[in-house]
């Protein structure tokens, strides 16, 4: 039998998780990321913290299976995007904490950018909006606020990477400074039409071009271990950025499919096959998981704030003591009697990007409890990722495919039966959750298995994805309207309270 280890480093948490070759669940362990929040609207993480809470999960999951290193046939590695790291090459390093993905410290920069006309030609190369959000602005905040970078950078001692050059640099000892094309992608510094960094976009963000690792396929060999961390040395023969990787593992490889991972954030991508398709409704355009020099795309939008909404409730309002508790709670009332949360706790993401959002309740009464805050809290994951849904349709639509005909789910949130029905009933098409959620895992392994030669193409891999259920809308189209009416009403109040 031969096994895959797949590495999975969230936002909150680094998981570990060993599949056999027949897409199997062997052994899975999970540690929380410690979250710092420096001042308001500011994300940091400790990048010893993510390095070892994935590695010790990786050698708890071993244990579990009763592996041993020399029973692992690859490594697969899928990983929290845009979150931002620069380090010392010769000490290995990092010059202070990775800026996450939600951090917003930059939004003055971007806007100033966005005012001297420059978000078009940014759009045009990358598929990306002009926000702090994606790597570039917060690679030049690091450069500029911490002593010594950009001299280190002049003397080719400073690398930069997103969280899968910090454990691939990690996991290597030293020897792999590279990221794969999904997450060069998600910097706008790439050129997602060149497939190289450009030299325009660096020069935009005074970025010098020694800091950046090399560029490769998503499914490729990359290097070995260093033995020391497991007892022999592992090939690592995959790559993705978290939602690529997830759109992989659900067997999305075909143009018109779509899938939505609810995570610590939502992301739904919608695979356009080799078109690049730039969007007129707010959303981005992505490569998707490369095998080999062949390219496919596809339309992405963003939630910043999904499942940890949960975390909210259970960290900020103490209305929980364990995040499991939160569908009971919310389904002990039968609506959320006219309450809507939306949760820009550091801004909205597609379609909306409005970074200065705030988070509101709105529709409170007398008689509103704990259960219908829960309640609205939940419904927001689906109203944001309707929303972007809806415009990725139109997306779609315009450009001459097929409307959206079902919806793939995945990620930790998917596993509430209320949350996945309620996103039915707003889309008004099936929403579909395979038996193993955790997604984001097995498309790193497949991509590990490809390159390694355990599977040959993706229709095998299609073949190995398998149905759990099926959720179908339960609503009339017209009362749907009317939920989105509300919503789309309440994320007006939140931009105005900015």
């Amino acid at each position: 039998m031969r096994y895959l280890l797949a590495l999975d480093q969230g936002t909150t948490s680094s998981r570990s998780i060993i599949f056999t070759e027949e897409a199997q669940v062997v052994a899975f362990d999970q540690q929380e990321l410690p979250q710092i929040y420096p001042e308001i609207a500011w994300v940091e993480h400790n990048p010893y913290d993510i390095w070892q809470t994935q590695l010790a999960t990786a050698k708890r999951a071993l244990k579990k299976a009763g592996l041993t290193a020399k029973n692992i046939h690859a490594i697969g590695l899928s990983n929290q995007r845009e979150t931002t790291l620069i380090w010392n090459r010769q000490t290995g390093q990092p010059l202070g904490n990775a800026i996450v993905w939600q951090d917003s410290r930059t939004a003055a920069y971007c806007r100033q950018l966005r005012q001297d006309g420059l978000e078009p030609l940014i759009a045009e190369k990358t598929g990306l909006r002009l926000n702090p959000y994606f790597s570039a602005s917060k690679l030049k905040w690091l450069l500029d606020h911490h002593k010594n970078a950009r001299q280190l950078a002049e003397q080719n001692l400073l690398a930069f990477g997103n969280v899968d050059s910090w454990l691939l640099w990690q996991l290597s000892g030293g020897r792999i400074h590279a990221c794969d094309y999904s997450n060069a992608a998600r910097t706008s510094l790439f050129n997602i039409r060149t497939g190289v960094w450009d030299d325009e976009l660096l020069e935009i963000f005074d970025i010098p071009p020694s800091v950046l690792p090399q560029v490769r396929p998503s499914s490729a060999f990359y290097g070995k271990t260093d033995k020391a961390h497991f007892g022999a040395e592992l090939a690592i023969c995959g790559v993705a950025g978290d939602q690529q990787s997830a759109l992989f593992g659900q067997a999305c490889t075909q143009a018109g499919m779509a899938k939505n991972t609810y995570g610590t954030g939502c992301f739904a991508l919608l695979n356009t096959g080799s078109h690049l398709q730039l969007s007129s409704h707010g959303l981005l355009s992505t490569p998707t998981a490369s095998i080999g020099t062949t390219q496919h795309y596809a339309l992405e939008g963003s939630v910043f704030v999904g499942g940890s909404v949960v975390q909210w409730l259970r960290d900020g309002l103490k209305a929980i003591h364990d995040s499991t508790q939160v569908e009971a709670l919310a389904a002990s009332v039968d609506s959320s009697d006219g309450v809507v949360f939306v949760p820009a706790f550091t801004g909205l993401g597609a379609p909306y990007w409005q970074e200065n959002a705030s988070g509101t309740l709105t529709g409170l009464s007398h008689s509103t409890t704990i259960a219908h805050v829960a309640r609205a809290a939940l419904e927001s994951i689906a109203f944001q990722s309707a929303a972007l849904l809806q415009a990725m349709d139109k997306d779609a639509q315009a450009a001459g495919s097929q409307p959206l005909n079902q919806l793939r789910v995945d990620g930790g949130a998917s596993a509430n039966n209320l949350l996945m029905q309620f996103q039915a009933d707003l889309l008004g098409i099936p929403v579909l959750r395979p038996k193993i959620i955790e997604t984001t895992a097995l498309g790193a392994a497949f991509l590990a298995g490809l390159a390694s030669g355990i599977y040959t193409d993706t229709h095998q891999l299609a073949e190995l994805w398998t149905l759990d259920r099926i959720f179908e809308p339960r609503i009339t189209r017209e009362a749907a309207q009317q939920l989105m009416e509300k919503w789309e009403s309440a994320v007006k109040r939140a931009c105005l309270v900015a």
